[in-house]
């Protein structure tokens, strides 16, 4: 076994490039193999992390409000309070488009939603300074505003220089009376996580002229009643809309098991596909190693002559295949280790080499070589000793 093992690292050495070469499909299949499923495992962890940012136990509702039919604020908050032992905050969500303007700076990126009270705990802010909205807000319709940390930076330096300061918002003075933690570690950008801001939703409606939410969003006391509180909220809505389709309830839980399934069956196919380069250096293994069979063929003759048994043949070729195969996946996991985190950087995600892609495309390009190689060996141990020392 170790003279084979010799023979097999000479030969590779006596054959640098057709060696490197052999290697290179190999190389280039485990690589890809590792890339693209640890970037995809990347962008699904990104993905699945956004989405529990914004509640695991979190419900949504879009309601298609009609002059007839409408759910108002008062018989949502109604339903809320009647069902306090399956949810712990509730809030309507109405979007205002426009700019947030400060003297001759202004952001036109800003998120500017109207919430109520108890969007900050829903949503888990923490405050860097000042308050979050308050119930007396709602009630008075107050043009008060709480802002990202990059909205403060950007139009007044710091959060703290940032209360108590008026903004116009498309061009209705509010006064800033808190700023939310910052919540992108990494760097404040525009459209960013931090680039928001958040008045009362009453204040809101009155803005843009919607006098009845359509939007709400739940939040339920843990996750095991999720389901419980999408049938409650269904048949609440049932009794107000008489058609299904003008109400629409989903559970964060529900959304996210089945992100998880479509992104899961998604990274299988991208594995799948890299996975068939790693067949073609397969027949690229077996094509060299017939062409070292036959280049070969005088030395296999006089090994045989000399007593070599067709075990010790069929062994010395098998491991030439398998080691050229090793070495080449190791080659493929390094750069694969190397390539998936830069690639990520570049996408802004954090995408480590995954370990199953490691193991897997390793055993598949050590089982290549087994298997292409098995099929030149027993060509080479099935010669007969006297045609081979006949060969030129």
């Amino acid at each position: 076994m170790l003279q084979s093992f010799k023979l097999a690292i000479k030969s590779i050495i006596a054959n640098k490039m057709r060696s490197f070469l052999t290697m290179l499909g190999l190389i280039i299949g485990v690589s890809a193999v590792v890339i693209l499923v640890s970037v995809m495992m990347g962008y699904m962890n990104n993905m699945i992390k956004s989405f529990m940012d914004m509640g695991a136990n979190t419900i949504t509702v879009n309601l298609v409000n009609m002059p007839s039919r409408q759910a108002s604020v008062d018989q949502m908050y109604d339903f809320f309070n009647e069902h306090r032992d399956v949810f712990s905050e509730m809030t309507p969500q109405v979007s205002v488009s426009g700019t947030i303007k400060v003297g001759s700076e202004k952001t036109t990126t800003t998120t500017v939603t109207g919430v109520s009270e108890y969007y900050g705990k829903l949503k888990n802010y923490k405050l860097e300074k000042g308050r979050f909205l308050s119930y007396a807000d709602m009630v008075s319709r107050q043009k008060v505003v709480v802002i990202g940390y990059y909205v403060a930076s950007k139009l007044f330096g710091s959060p703290k220089a940032a209360i108590g300061e008026t903004v116009k918002i498309n061009g209705s003075a509010f006064t800033v009376v808190g700023v939310v933690q910052r919540q992108d570690k990494t760097q404040l950008s525009a459209r960013g996580s931090d680039d928001f801001a958040f008045m009362p939703y009453s204040t809101a409606g009155q803005l843009n002229g919607t006098s009845v939410p359509d939007y709400y969003i739940f939040a339920t006391v843990n996750t095991q009643v999720s389901n419980q509180a999408v049938e409650l909220l269904k048949d609440f809505l049932k009794t107000i809309y008489t058609q299904k389709e003008t109400y629409f309830v989903q559970s964060m839980s529900q959304m996210l098991g089945e992100i998880n399934t479509q992104l899961a069956l998604m990274s299988t196919i991208i594995g799948a596909i890299a996975g068939i380069s790693l067949l073609v250096a397969g027949v690229g293994v077996m094509n060299i190693m017939l062409v070292s069979v036959t280049e070969r063929t005088r030395e296999i003759g006089i090994r045989k002559a000399l007593g070599a048994r067709r075990g010790v043949i069929l062994q010395q070729f098998v491991i030439e295949a398998l080691v050229t195969s090793t070495l080449g996946g190791s080659l493929g996991i390094v750069l694969g280790c190397i390539a998936s985190p830069t690639i990520g950087r570049f996408m802004n995600i954090s995408s480590p080499a995954n370990l199953n892609a490691v193991i897997i495309s390793f055993s598949v390009s050590v089982a290549i070589g087994l298997i292409f190689g098995y099929m030149p060996a027993m060509r080479a141990a099935s010669l007969n000793p006297i045609d081979a020392l006949r060969s030129e």
